[in-house]
């Protein structure tokens, strides 16, 4: 972890780097989403709303993904939220880090990143399980798919149909292309 050095009066004063960025309103989804990192970017974010309500939040966002639930929760704690949230792609926003940068009020990224979407998938082998539970579990990954979709579909405008069909596989998507599909808004300049 990187540290700042700071000559005060009262001596030599160390502290995180991330700490001097927080003040900044800038967080940082480094890694894979699941439920630690999503409770930490949560508690962030409601430190933060609590702070200066209103105030621009910037998300920057370089992630492979990971579990859906603990992604959609801070999903719906940013669709609360007063404060807006601006996200950037600084590498790779895969899978569920694809479907948090599409929650920034402005979706920014860096000239050589991609965005990656896809349906989602379980790790689940299915070994000794009854075909009801077989079904159970089918039937929360379709309805995990219509979640997603509906997001990516709401913020691109495009019809569900156009997103299903991208969905199926991975689809990576340069500045470029996201900016023509409507997963970005812009280029990051700062």
């Amino acid at each position: 972890m990187a540290n700042i050095i700071r000559e005060t009066a009262n001596g030599t004063v160390v502290y995180p780097i991330s700490d001097a960025l927080l003040k900044k309103r800038m967080l940082f989804l480094t890694e894979q989403v699941d439920a630690a990192s999503m409770n930490s970017l949560l508690q962030q974010l409601m430190y933060l709303e609590q702070t200066d309500t209103g105030e621009e939040i910037t998300l920057f966002i370089n992630s492979p993904g990971g579990e859906c639930l603990s992604g959609l929760a801070v999903v719906d704690y940013i669709r609360t939220m007063k404060s807006p949230v601006r996200t950037v792609c600084t590498g790779l926003a895969a899978s569920m880090g694809a479907i948090l940068f599409l929650c920034g009020t402005k979706r920014e990224m860096l000239s050589h990143t991609k965005v990656m979407i896809h349906d989602p998938s379980t790790h689940n082998t299915f070994s000794g399980m009854k075909p009801d539970e077989i079904d159970e579990q089918l039937s929360m990954l379709r309805e995990t798919q219509q979640v997603l979709c509906g997001i990516i579909s709401d913020v691109t405008g495009k019809p569900l149909k156009d997103v299903r069909r991208v969905t199926k596989r991975d689809s990576y998507f340069d500045l470029k292309e996201a900016l023509k599909f409507g997963l970005a808004t812009g280029e990051y300049s700062g």
